[in-house]
């Protein structure tokens, strides 16, 4: 196989783990064919997947949810496109069999843990992990890197998604919750009556409710931080489709917070954006 103008030829890969969530929603895992290892990358960092769509090699990027430390095989978190029209490589996804091939090039991106301020010093602030739908994907590795090294510092996993069904890495993180007192998960409904919700009595919305105030109440957020939220005590990471972002950042605005997009003249920022759609 000839590879794409300026670019390395990718690896072959296979299928060898999938988990189906829902039917269009699943977790999957690729293997190097030839037994070697995965490269090393960075938790939050994305790998370029190819298949063979009518007649042509098609790649798109998904982040990774398996932690660096993990070189035997990478995971991913992905929903079939089934909306507003069929998405062809997704569909193609969801058709592979353990065993089957897919190509892949190695992981790339900069939506990585920021552990540094601006001026070069530790940020052993709070870290605020948002999500909507498979947006998690990232956050899941820098939870289980975090776990892997050791580290002390206070994370909030906040995932908004249509049902409980979707999800996904639950009961995951609510081992992790329970086993670490420095992490804490927030999940949400926005569909509480949906009958994959069905016994759901955890909290309900958009997952940008979990950081309002309603009457002067503290947030979700603050209840679990036991601090009212600000920029000297919070840092934020935020992945998911844009209107999520938006009204995320909407929330934290207000209160201080600068998107990396936006920095201030000495470079700072407090919410790093990651946009999925």
């Amino acid at each position: 196989m000839s590879a794409e103008k300026g670019q390395a030829a990718p690896s072959v890969g296979k299928l060898i783990y999938r988990e189906d969530l829902t039917p269009d929603l699943a977790i999957l895992r690729v293997q190097p064919t030839d037994e070697s290892f995965v490269p090393e990358f960075k938790a939050g960092q994305f790998v370029t997947l190819g298949l063979n769509i009518d007649g042509k090699m098609t790649y798109r990027a998904y982040s990774i949810s398996s932690p660096p430390e993990e070189r035997r095989w990478f995971e991913l978190y992905i929903k079939w496109a089934t909306e507003p029209v069929i998405g062809k490589f997704t569909t193609a996804l969801f058709h592979l069999k353990i065993g089957d091939s897919i190509y892949w090039r190695k992981p790339a991106g900069v939506f990585t843990m920021e552990d540094k301020k601006a001026d070069g010093t530790a940020d052993d602030r709070n870290l605020v992990l948002v999500a909507s739908g498979t947006g998690l994907a990232p956050f899941v590795s820098y939870a289980l890197h975090l776990k892997a090294i050791g580290s002390k510092r206070k994370i909030a996993i906040l995932h908004g998604a249509r049902n409980a069904k979707e999800l996904g890495y639950r009961e995951l993180f609510e081992s992790m919750a329970r086993d670490n007192c420095n992490l804490a998960y927030l999940p949400t409904v926005s569909r509480p009556d949906d009958l994959q919700s069905l016994g759901w009595q955890g909290h309900t919305g958009r997952v940008e409710s979990l950081l309002q105030s309603i009457d002067g109440s503290p947030s979700a957020l603050e209840k679990i931080l036991n601090d009212k939220l600000g920029t000297r005590n919070s840092f934020f990471h935020v992945c998911g489709y844009q209107g999520t972002i938006d009204s995320v950042v909407s929330v934290l605005q207000p209160l201080g917070f600068v998107t990396n997009r936006n920095k201030r003249k000495d470079g700072s920022f407090d919410i790093k954006i990651e946009t999925y759609g």
